[in-house]
């Protein structure tokens, strides 16, 4: 009792209000400001009320800077054009991202590259269509070049023909198709797109493989050629490696005639034959403005189609560059394309025909084309059997060109001699600067 009466009142007060801080950095001094608890409340809300063109300038900063790249698209896209914006949405979705293929531009890059991914993993008869539109409505400001690379054909369990009534050919078996997706959707809704290249057909199918995936349908082919003629912006087509057969490419390239911005034309690596050749000589003759690259390596091209080719340049001034390596010229087909090159035509600055079973019958009209025209700088004719009375009679002709700066003619079984005087007269013509 007597130590209880001893004891300090206010010591036991002191213990009885002793009080520990959870945090112990907590202080009052550093409540955040009200502009910053603001910003986190956009920042977090951002999805459901994007507000952002009612804030300062400074403030904008200090939202993005904070904004994640996952929003959806139908948000970010009207609202956003800041760059470092889409530059962490690039880095962050893709591992390797060069910014001089998208004129600098990483909006242009992110969206061109949506763009690809959602068409390349569309799936006919499986993926959401409408979800495709919407991302390509999205898009459509913002894509000016678009490169598919796959195109998927549907599952194989669905995949039946719609073009026969009961789904089964002549024979009564079931008729497999494998129609993809309608590329006319693509060239509907983007519509500042200035370059189109597609590839039909399957990457990394691994012990997938099978011919089926790819296969360029009937179907495929018309709703592509519609959709090509319904699209007078385009500058630049490409398709390349899809099988692309005669009557399919000749009615690609018949709707492509009097196109009023077409300026390269690539159906490189397919299966054209004779009939598009034919429609190829149309397209030159007069039916195209603007178009100054031709690429039609690779295919099937005979002498029937070179011949019409060959008239069509007689009257076209306009193209520039026309590859036909590894077609099936012969000598006639050759033949009518140096000729066309001995005339009017003052245009053509590059010419590939290597690779076309041209032989000696074709050195003389070589060897007077290079005499005569005085425009064509580059040409090549590698892999045919000129043999070497063939190369005497181009290195003659060499001795009066001025013109040509580049001459590939490897593999044509000319002697050592020729070539070599051949090549001096290239040589003569670099140095001079080449003469018009």
């Amino acid at each position: 009792m007597d130590k209880a009466k001893n004891r300090n009142p206010a010591a036991d007060l002191r213990k009885m209000r002793r009080i520990i801080a959870e945090d112990p950095e907590w202080n009052l001094e550093i409540v955040p400001p009200l502009v910053d608890v603001c910003i986190s409340h956009i920042v977090g809300n951002f999805g459901e009320n994007p507000l952002f063109e009612e804030l300062l300038p400074k403030h904008k900063q200090n939202v993005l800077k904070k904004l994640s790249p996952n929003i959806p698209l139908k948000i970010t896209a009207p609202l956003i054009n800041d760059e470092s914006y889409w530059e962490r949405c690039c880095r962050g979705r893709w591992e390797l991202c060069d910014l001089s293929e998208y004129s600098g531009q990483w909006k242009r890059m992110f969206f061109e590259r949506n763009a690809q991914e959602t068409v390349e993993t569309f799936v006919p008869e499986q993926s959401d269509i409408f979800k495709l539109e919407g991302t390509l409505q999205l898009s459509s400001q913002y894509v000016h070049r678009l490169r598919v690379n796959q195109l998927l054909p549907p599952p194989r369990d669905k995949a039946i023909n719609g073009d026969d009534d009961d789904g089964l050919t002549e024979d009564g078996t079931l008729s497999v198709c494998n129609d993809h997706l309608n590329c006319g959707l693509i060239l509907k809704n983007l519509h500042q797109l200035d370059e189109l290249s597609l590839t039909f057909g399957v990457k990394n199918c691994g012990m997938n493989f099978d011919w089926s995936l790819f296969e360029f349908t009937a179907r495929d082919s018309q709703l592509l050629a519609n959709g090509l003629k319904a699209t007078p912006t385009l500058r630049v087509f490409r398709l390349n490696r899809s099988k692309v057969g005669d009557q399919k490419g000749r009615l690609i390239i018949s709707h492509l005639l009097d196109h009023p911005s077409l300026s390269v034309l690539d159906l490189s690596h397919n299966k054209l034959g004779d009939n598009a050749g034919r429609a190829i000589g149309k397209l030159l003759n007069g039916h195209s403005p603007k178009l100054v690259t031709v690429e039609l390596s690779n295919n099937l091209i005979g002498k029937q189609g070179g011949v019409s080719i060959g008239h069509a340049l007689h009257n076209n001034g306009i193209v520039r560059e026309l590859n036909l390596r590894m077609n099936r010229l012969g000598d006639e087909g050759t033949q009518s394309i140096l000729k066309a090159l001995q005339g009017k035509n003052d245009s053509l600055l590059t010419l590939n025909i290597g690779s076309n079973d041209m032989g000696e019958a074709s050195a003389q009209a070589l060897s007077e084309m290079v005499i005569i025209n005085k425009t064509l700088q580059n040409l090549n004719i590698t892999c045919n059997k000129i043999l070497e009375a063939g190369g005497k009679l181009i290195q003659h002709g060499m001795e009066e060109n001025k013109s040509l700066l580049n001459f590939d003619l490897r593999l044509t079984e000319i002697s050592q001699e020729s070539e070599y005087c051949i090549n001096q007269a290239v040589k003569d013509n670099q140095d001079r600067g080449g003469t018009r």
